[in-house]
């Protein structure tokens, strides 16, 4: 059975819960800021608190369905009531506190980290490993992986309400100005520098199994990468300040050049590799093997086999070795507080609404696709049909569709995240994960547990190819998907990055890095809204720069000290 406990446990000992507070040191479990971080235990128990802090109870907090609703490749969908996901596609905030959560618990992550960053420097684990080179790796590891979590939640922030408080340290205030974009920036690449000096270099390929799910030295190289480009882009593009550099807090600064290297380490040492077959790494890929019946006749044609979600496993055979870094899930329960965040709702909230086929289950409709994505995707792609599913096709698995149930119906939805579902061996049609991993609850709201996939090995290619300005990585991914080998260019690696990285939570970022976003929003879209047809086009605003607003309570109680993002 897939292991999660460590995102589940909810282990924050020092938790903040919105920036400005003080500390909430309540010594709840017997242990203090003295007593902790002693043991290896301590430490790991700690980290799964810095983990769960990923997970947002608002679920427009959640960064993969917020940025996805935000790019131009999907719409709002839903009901008629569900107007939050509407507010989200067409860049409004009237709730005033719709990305609250994810402040929140971006902080609240964040100071998790400052206490392992501290407190494990100080401690001496030696009397719990065979060896001092163990104890030695063992504190590194720790100290570089909250380092990465560290600037992982200030990415998060940055990318969403740009420059922010930075607390980085135990006894850091907490009514800090807002820092400045560059300032936030040069904390989170410093961070990742000093995680990736830190962190053993240990290939992937010979990691346990147990350390699946966390970030290691490849991942912070990867993420590097992702900063760069994205600062540098935003700076260029979106400030008008033509920037090639990622400045440090010390002064200093990394180059292209310099990010390069780091990129080049993690493609040749870091045993991370491409899924021979890009459609192996989504679940639908699964759904021949696991039914007793054939359900979707061309992945059985093609011999589709998912590669699975837990790293060199056998359970899947040769496992999954693209997957970088992702956001674990399992089942929830309602009579948890919160007891549905730790079930992946992207799956649930992109599911086809009101209808209820196999292998795909129902879900709420949102997030419908562009269909310009569709027309102008050439159908020798294999990615086409392996990431959008067109609606009343039977040999897709939606034949039964049941259209005019919702808003914003193209008729198409995203296939890489979305309910899966198929017969049991008694014939009874229950969710994939559900059977899987043998649960007893199979509430169709609460049995998603796919990964949501942050970083994988094709965007590291991806990233290396747009830094050095040449085609090898970029032609790697196309190689993998059946494609000839093209030059280098700027427009044909964004054409790349949007058929390879299709409705995975980068493509609002990456029009907002490259000075896109002002026109991506031109066109109107012929949709039906609950049986009625109409017209869409979302209402993206130039002057706030691709941010979000700051969370209306955040601002309340900062009395001032904060001030609002442009355009909101």
């Amino acid at each position: 059975m897939k292991k999660v406990i460590y995102f589940i446990a909810l282990i924050g000992l020092v938790i903040v819960t919105s920036c400005e507070k003080e500390l909430d040191t309540t010594n709840l479990y017997g242990k203090s800021l003295e007593s902790y971080y002693k043991t290896p235990k301590d430490i790991e128990e700690a980290m799964a608190g810095v983990y769960n802090a990923i997970y947002t109870p608002n679920v427009h907090s959640n960064e993969a369905l917020a940025a996805n609703l935000m790019s131009d490749m999907m719409l709002g969908g839903g009901g008629p009531d569900d107007k939050s996901a509407k507010w989200v596609d067409n860049f409004e905030d009237p709730a005033e506190d719709t990305y609250r959560d994810m402040w929140t618990q971006c902080y609240n992550g964040i100071s998790r980290t400052n206490a392992i960053i501290e407190k494990t420097a100080e401690a001496d684990f030696s009397t719990f490993f065979d060896t001092p080179e163990l104890a030695e790796q063992f504190k590194n590891q720790a100290i570089g992986e909250a380092l990465f979590m560290r600037a992982f939640y200030y990415f998060r922030l940055a990318k969403f309400f740009g420059g922010v408080p930075l607390i980085v340290a135990i006894d850091t205030p907490r009514d800090l100005p807002r820092a400045t974009y560059s300032e936030t920036f040069a904390q989170i690449a410093s961070d990742l520098k000093l995680a990736i000096e830190t962190m053993p270099d240990t290939p992937f390929t010979s990691m346990p199994t147990a350390d699946y799910g966390h970030a290691n030295k490849w991942v912070a190289q990867a993420y590097l990468g992702r900063v760069f480009l994205f600062y540098t882009g935003y700076m260029t593009n979106m400030e008008g300040q033509s920037t090639s550099d990622l400045p440090l807090v010390d002064g200093g600064s990394l180059s292209a050049s310099d990010v390069k290297g780091y990129l080049d380490d993690c493609i040749s040492r870091s045993g991370y590799a491409l899924t021979p077959d890009f459609r192996n790494l989504w679940p639908y890929s699964y759904a021949n093997q696991s039914a007793g019946t054939t359900v979707l006749p061309w992945a059985a044609d093609e011999g589709l086999s998912w590669v699975g979600q837990d790293g060199t496993s056998p359970t899947f055979g040769t496992g999954n070795y693209e997957t970088m870094f992702m956001q674990r899930f399992s089942f929830g329960d309602w009579g948890w507080s919160n007891g549905n965040i730790y079930t992946n709702r992207l799956s649930l909230f992109f599911g086809i609404r009101d209808n209820s086929m196999v292998p795909f289950g129902q879900g709420w409709g949102w997030g419908t696709i562009n269909p310009k994505l569709w027309n102008t995707w050439e159908d020798a792609d294999p990615r086409k049909q392996g990431s959008i599913l067109p609606m009343g096709v039977d040999e897709q698995g939606t034949g039964g569709y049941a259209a005019d149930k919702g808003d914003h119906e193209t008729g198409f939805f995203n296939k890489k995240y979305i309910a899966i579902q198929h017969p049991d061996p008694e014939g009874a049609i229950v969710g994939m994960f559900v059977q899987l991993y043998g649960w007893g609850n199979t509430d169709m709201q609460l049995m998603h547990a796919q990964d949501f996939i942050f970083m994988r090995f094709a965007d590291v290619l991806l990233m290396h190819s747009e830094i050095s300005g040449t085609a090898d990585g970029m032609n790697a991914v196309r190689a993998r998907a059946g494609l000839p080998a093209v030059g280098y260019s700027l427009d044909a690696l964004k054409q790349e990055r949007l058929h390879e990285l299709s409705f995975e939570g980068l493509r609002w970022f990456d029009l907002v890095r490259w000075g896109d976003v002002d026109t991506a929003f031109n066109a109107t879209i012929n949709v039906r809204n609950s049986g009625v047809d109409a017209t869409y086009k979302a209402n993206y605003r130039p002057e706030t720069k691709g941010l979000v607003p700051i969370p209306e309570t955040e601002m309340r109680l900062s009395n001032g000290v904060y001030e609002q993002n442009p355009g909101w």
